[in-house]
């Protein structure tokens, strides 16, 4: 991991500098101190390929289904009317 870290003073100097290097991913993080503590961190921002990839499956694994819970069968007890034109009972 390429990090660095700046003071505020010398991050407001090299600004768009250090923001070029950012985008062409020459830094993976970068630290901005001020008095000697942390008060900020720049990262670049995922790649399209990396957005898709944690949008589809990101809430993998958060159901869980009882086992002998059978997801096929009816819910209801009575036939559904829906086959007789009727929508609503």
């Amino acid at each position: 991991m390429r990090a660095e870290t700046y003071g505020a003073a010398d991050f407001k100097a090299n600004c768009l500098a250090i923001l070029d290097r950012l985008a062409r991913r020459d830094l993976d993080r970068v630290t901005i101190t001020k008095r000697g503590h942390a008060v900020a961190v720049l990262t670049p921002p995922p790649s399209a390929a990396e957005a898709v990839e944690t949008l589809h499956g990101f809430m993998r694994g958060s159901v869980g289904i009882s086992e002998g819970f059978d997801l096929l069968a009816p819910i209801l007890d009575e036939p559904l009317t829906a086959s007789d034109g009727k929508l609503h009972q």
